[in-house]
């Protein structure tokens, strides 16, 4: 059995994946529960001192343009029922199972680091809710990422008290009440400053965040396989991809990307049949590749390196922090998602730029006036037969959608709680936008794979480069040769559920090793 993740460690994006994903186990570490209980402890005194405390914002204050509104120690526990239902106002299209599962584990992570100030109690139900698959049903929209994600996680903290609605992994939606019923768990009532600590954070747009950039990550893996296939169909040169012009221009990314050219390419019966073609240059989108696919990269990295900060970070407000016998509670503004908003808006520009070159690409196989011999949008007899030519259309369709998503979110701000919140991140819609556009990337990808293993095809008998040959094979078992006009979105529907796996990258890898 896997081990579970425990929280108040570090965790990686993928641990978050195997959680979100793959239904991986949650514990709280031993470690991390004595900080728990020791900065619960720190609110409990100044609740224990009753009115006569001072003023701590979100345990005995209102809450954004209402902090300086004392509350009653007889009301504190309403104030933290009432902060959840009012904040609860997401709407839209719910979020899918992974996602929320991703938003809890990093919510619970934030409790386990020790700076939250709620019981142990909150802590071990959220961590059952995981492990019973007790599912918030969050609506994706509604957060300006500041106060954190306050919207979305309300809707996660109302299952803790009981109300709501969860959602199934099957996408049913039913009561919270009889969700938890159904597992032998019961709510709770919040204590003092524990409804705050439930919401205030950026763990909806990390949750988002991990899960587009690993998805990222893979599809420029693909990316470079669906060139070297169109370099192959193209009769392109592997001189582009010489070590000396990469270690010329030493970018990280760049070099990745040449590196695997060269094992993709590798013993080539197509290239030694033009060896002496008298082609002088590639077009860019051949040639150009490690440089383009390079830079999405290295800015995936920087995201990625954001990304891993931020799930490990306290973002609440206000925090607890021990010194020895010394307690103090500092108000700040670790929950503004700004990090991530921008690093996420890279993101979304770098995994766009991977469909902008792959569906040039899929043009220099289709248009006959580039594609070296291959015959018009790789028909079987042009004319009766229209080939891929409205599969190029459909690529284009996608890039030119990711043009308007790619607008960035983090230039954004809007002023919300009577001036009090008066610049926001919009990181949860940078996060939105990636998801969405790592949907059409991939997209794009099974296209340029689906056509170029067409021309391929044409270039029989000379064999690909085993590497190539080995993704043709497993190509071959999803879509059949191009024969004849037929449907293609089932085709297309097909490769992009191959590309949510590793079974393409699997094969290259089985020929020629790793491919980073």
């Amino acid at each position: 059995m896997t081990d579970p993740v425990f929280l108040g460690r570090p965790l990686s994006l993928s641990d978050l994946a195997d959680v979100a994903r793959g239904f991986r186990g949650v514990a709280v570490a031993p470690e991390a529960r004595e900080k728990v209980a020791a900065s619960r402890r720190a609110v409990d005194a100044i609740c224990a001192a009753g009115d006569s405390a001072k003023p701590v914002y979100g345990v005995n204050t209102g809450f954004g343009a209402l902090a300086e509104t004392r509350v009653a120690a007889k009301d504190l526990e309403a104030l933290q029922r009432n902060l959840i239902r009012s904040h609860a106002t997401g709407v839209g299209t719910d979020l899918g199972v992974a996602e929320v599962r991703g938003i809890m584990l990093l919510r619970a992570q934030v409790l386990a680091l020790g700076h939250s100030g709620v019981r142990l109690e909150v802590l071990d139900l959220l961590v059952e809710c995981i492990n019973h698959r007790v599912h918030p049903r969050i609506p994706s929209q509604g957060s300006v990422g500041a106060s954190g994600d306050l919207a979305p996680l309300a809707h996660l903290a109302l299952v803790l008290i009981g109300e709501g609605e969860c959602i199934e992994v099957d996408g049913r939606i039913v009561e919270t009440s009889d969700k938890l019923k159904e597992v032998s768990l019961s709510p709770l009532t919040l204590a003092a400053k524990e409804g705050l600590a439930l919401i205030n954070g950026t763990q909806f747009m990390a949750s988002l965040g991990v899960l587009a950039v690993l998805d990222a990550e893979r599809l420029a893996q693909v990316a470079d396989i669906a060139g070297a296939l169109s370099i192959e169909a193209l009769k392109g040169s592997t001189t582009p991809f010489d070590i000396r012009l990469h270690q010329a221009r030493p970018h990280p990314g760049q070099q990745t990307v040449a590196a695997n050219m060269r094992k993709l390419l590798a013993e080539s019966e197509i290239a030694a049949s033009h060896v002496d073609c008298g082609k002088v240059q590639d077009p860019y989108s051949l040639r150009c590749i490690p440089q383009v696919h390079g830079a999405s990269r290295d800015a995936l990295t920087f995201a990625h390196d954001v990304l891993l900060r931020e799930i490990n970070s306290v973002t609440d407000n206000p925090s607890v922090f021990l010194d020895g016998d010394e307690t103090e509670i500092l108000s700040g503004g670790n929950f503004h998602g700004q990090p991530l908003a921008l690093a996420l808006d890279l993101a979304a520009l770098a995994t766009a730029e991977l469909a902008n070159i792959s569906e040039r690409r899929v043009e220099q196989l289709v248009n006959p006036a580039l594609s070296s011999g291959l015959t018009p949008f790789l028909a079987a007899g042009s004319g009766l037969h229209s080939g891929f030519m409205i599969a190029q259309v459909a690529s284009a369709s996608l890039v030119s959608e990711n043009k308007v998503l790619c607008h960035p979110a983090s230039v954004d701000s809007i002023p919300s709680s009577a001036g009090k919140e008066d610049h926001v991140s919009m990181g949860t819609v940078s996060a939105r936008k990636l998801t969405e556009i790592v949907k059409n990337v991939r997209r794009c990808l099974a296209i340029e794979l689906m056509v170029a293993a067409a021309g391929i095809d044409q270039r029989a008998p000379h064999r690909p480069a085993l590497a190539v040959d080995a993704v043709q094979k497993v190509l071959r078992t999803l879509v059949a040769p191009m024969t004849e006009d037929r449907i293609l979105y089932k085709d297309i529907a097909a490769l992009d559920r191959l590309l949510h796996g590793t079974a393409l990258v699997e094969a290259a890898e089985a020929v020629v090793g790793k491919i980073a």
